[in-house]
């Protein structure tokens, strides 16, 4: 995979064009991240001896109608290559229209895995313009079907083709889709590195990952220069490698309900449970370690990763992450998101609590801890 990180990589994409001879070009971008930015200025110079046509009509957290839309539109025309410029929305766009468009069945089938993927998709590169999915790097695509979830993944045929990870493009963030974005990296480093399924590699990653974060996400958000922003840019791209071993936990399954039926922003969602779950990690005993490798492992890995983000204890641990986002101007409490009542909580549980998603945690959660620690912060 060719793989070009840092500073002006975004003049590899030219050349990629040029090597591979792509001519018609199915460019996917943000909206207002796109628009009246230097990233626009720079892609639209990369794609000026090629013809393109540009699809941003859809909105973050991609639905199912967006894709089809999308799906629609690329295959009216003669495209050859998809380029996906933006945050993890958008490059999780163009993941399903590369997929949908070579493969039988309908985008829902696909999903719902009623067919399978048994191709390749169209070329695809991934440019992401935030430093927190860290989708440009991993095999599977977030969509959403009316308000659930789904994650489309297929290890063989939609792992990474083309990335560039330019911290540039990062530069004209918001303060809150800096913070945001950062703590789901942060988010994923960790769940992976708890993960059932961690592996040296992953783990590797993840502690790269976790370390970056910790040292640069509040100067990224308060007082970002080039080296923060660089900094953030790889630690995404560590998760996100993270991540591709292992996929997430519980942080991310009682995530999406939040998002879906709150308006939560992602990244904000994933973070609210993160220092909760560390404690409860910890506390992990023979009668409900999921972990094959034994209470002991996992207790080890809870102890370096409490060393990794600079704590001595799980509490401390705890303490530090709130701290964090706390000082990167993020809520810590539901009830100040809008999530107040006994209903609020009914509702979480019910769509986030799917026994197939937190399976991969190192400690067995039911619906009664879930509730303890929903209950805990709001």
């Amino acid at each position: 995979m060719p793989e070009y990180i840092g500073y002006n990589s975004i003049e590899n994409l030219e050349r990629i064009l040029k090597l591979e001879s792509f001519r018609n070009i199915f460019l996917i971008t943000g909206r207002k991240s796109f628009e009246n930015t230097k990233i626009k200025e720079l892609i639209y110079k990369s794609l000026k001896c090629v013809e393109f046509f540009r699809f941003n009509d859809f909105t973050p957290n991609p639905k199912i109608e967006d894709i089809k839309k999308g799906l629609g539109l690329f295959q009216s025309g003669n495209y050859d290559v998809i380029i996906a410029v933006g945050g993890g929305s958008v490059i999780d766009m163009g993941k399903c229209i590369s997929i949908f468009s070579t493969n039988k069945g309908t985008p829902e089938s696909l999903v719902l895995k009623k067919n399978p993927i048994k191709k390749k998709g169209i070329p695809l590169i991934r440019i992401p313009t935030t430093s927190g999915s860290g989708s440009e790097a991993t095999h599977f695509a977030v969509v959403y079907i009316k308000k659930n979830k789904y994650s489309l993944a297929e290890p063989n045929f939609m792992q990474p083709e083309y990335v560039i990870v330019d911290p540039q493009f990062t530069y004209d963030l918001p303060n809150n889709i800096t913070a945001y974005s950062g703590m789901d990296a942060l988010t994923q480093a960790i769940e992976s590195f708890w993960n059932i399924n961690s592996t040296l590699e992953s783990k590797n990653y993840s502690k790269k990952a976790i370390k970056l974060v910790m040292e640069n996400l509040l100067d990224a958000v308060a007082n970002p220069d080039k080296k923060s922003r660089l900094n953030m840019a790889v630690a995404a791209n560590y998760a996100g490698k993270a991540i591709n071993i292992t996929k997430t936990t519980a942080c991310h399954a009682i995530s999406y309900p939040i998002t879906s039926y709150f308006n939560v922003p992602h990244g904000h969602a994933v973070a609210l449970t993160l220092p909760s779950m560390i404690v409860y990690n910890s506390n992990v005993n023979e009668d409900d370690v999921l972990d094959s490798r034994g209470v002991k492992f996992v207790k080890r890995a809870m102890k370096e990763l409490i060393s990794i983000v600079g704590a001595s204890n799980a509490l401390k641990a705890k303490e530090v992450i709130s701290q964090l986002m706390k000082n990167i101007d993020l809520e810590t409490k539901l009830g100040e998101l809008g999530i107040k009542t006994k209903e609020d909580i009914d509702v979480i549980i019910k769509n986030g609590f799917n026994p197939e998603r937190v399976k991969n945690n190192p400690r067995k959660l039911d619906e009664y801890q879930l509730r303890k620690i929903l209950e805990e912060i709001r």
